[in-house]
Order: C-alpha cells, then sequence, then structure tokens
C-alpha cells in the first residue's frame, strides 16, 4: 500500500504569538479549520473638506477587523488515550489562546517588587507580536475580544469540547513601522493582494474583450 489516502492535504490555519521567554506556549494550531472568516474594511480616507480633489486621498491602509469560530474537541485525544486530553481536556489549547492577553506573571513579580523598593515608575507589559496564519496569509493582529464556550466536561470539570469566537484587529505598517517586523509582514501582505488584483484585472479584460467581440460578430 502506498499510504495515499486520495485526500487532499489541509493547511491548518494557526494563531502565533511571538513569546521568547516561553515560545511554546503561543502556537496555538486551529484542530478544525474555521467553516466561516467574516472580514470588515474601513477606508483609511484623509479629510478633504470641501475640496473635489481631496476626496479620494487615503491616509494609509484600511481598517481591518477579522471575526472566526474556532472548534476544539478532545474527543479523539480521549478515544486514542492521550494522556493530555485525558488530564486536561482542551484546557491547555484555551489556555494558550488566553495567555496572548495576560501580562506575562514574572513580568508582573517583578515590576511589583521594582515598584515597592522606588526603583522604577511601572510600565504596562508589552504584549507578545500575534500572528494570524491563513494560508498564505500571515498577518499581525491584535486580539480586541475572545469569547470561550465550554459545553462538555470530564469528570473533574475539565472542558472536553469548546468554541472559541475570536475578533482580530489587523495591524498595519502605519500602526507597526515599516521597518519592524510586523510592519514588513503586512506590507508583504499588501503586494498579494496586489498580485491577486492584477491577475483578476488580466483575465477580467480578456473576458470583456472576448464578450464584445462576439456581441459585434467580429
Amino acid at each position: 500500500m502506498s499510504g495515499f489516502s486520495g485526500s487532499p492535504l489541509v493547511a491548518k490555519g494557526a494563531i502565533v504569538g511571538f513569546d521568547l521567554l516561553n515560545p511554546l506556549a503561543s502556537v496555538i494550531v486551529f484542530q478544525y479549520n474555521p467553516d466561516s472568516v467574516t472580514r470588515r474594511l474601513t477606508p483609511n480616507t484623509a479629510p478633504s473638506g470641501h475640496n473635489p480633489s481631496e476626496q479620494q486621498r487615503l491616509k494609509g491602509p484600511p481598517a481591518e477587523s477579522i471575526t472566526l469560530a474556532v472548534e476544539l474537541d478532545a474527543a479523539d485525544q480521549l478515544e486514542r488515550g492521550g494522556p493530555v486530553a485525558q488530564r486536561y481536556g482542551v484546557g491547555p489549547a484555551l489556555a494558550s489562546l488566553e495567555m496572548l492577553l495576560f501580562p506575562k506573571s514574572a513580568t508582573v513579580v517583578v515590576n511589583a517588587a521594582l515598584a515597592l523598593a522606588g526603583l522604577l515608575e511601572v510600565v504596562p507589559p508589552q504584549a507578545p507580536m500575534t500572528l494570524l496564519v491563513w494560508g498564505e496569509r500571515v498577518v499581525p493582529v491584535r486580539i480586541t475580544e475572545l469569547s470561550i464556550t465550554e459545553d462538555a466536561f470530564d469528570q473533574s470539570l475539565h472542558a472536553i469540547r469548546a468554541k472559541v469566537d475570536l475578533s482580530l484587529q489587523v495591524l498595519t505598517y502605519d500602526e507597526l513601522g515599516l521597518p519592524s517586523f510586523g510592519g514588513l509582514l503586512s506590507l508583504a501582505n499588501q503586494l498579494q493582494l496586489e498580485v491577486q488584483a492584477t491577475i483578476n484585472g488580466t483575465s477580467s479584460i480578456g473576458s470583456f474583450v472576448s464578450a464584445v467581440t462576439q456581441s459585434t460578430g467580429g
């Protein structure tokens, strides 16, 4: 047997947080890809006043928000006797997502100790650079809302099935700065859109010319 199942290899979406202190805790590969992803774009227009020539000017890339729902289910791992699922259910995957919203406990403790000693003014901790990985699309994002619904539990009340609704704000090179890692990813995503738009335009022109030719009997 060749081992080929005949099914195409499907890429998995993921949320990745760059945390140098604990990198493994910040990689969340979707167990099941969402059935739908909703994207909302709002143009970033410059104030135009009453000048007609200024009506179409853009200050920068549009503001983009993304919403999606991620399903987690430990049933398969439990059937195979997976030790992590047996001990924690889907808790570790949920914790990885939640920790993208928490400051690191070590940083909190150190800052509190230094503040008590009068050695520094406390500065809010920096969140990890968070990326949405969706096929060829890799964009820096900020999690604006994370809603978790747990609807099945084991004997120790660990969730074995959950749905996570994610609301994300896409960060652009205007916000992150073009020389930065996140800014370069944002620009690379825009360049990819420009390439695809050109492909669509070329195809559309060909179809339009063909339709005109047929309608005029040429």
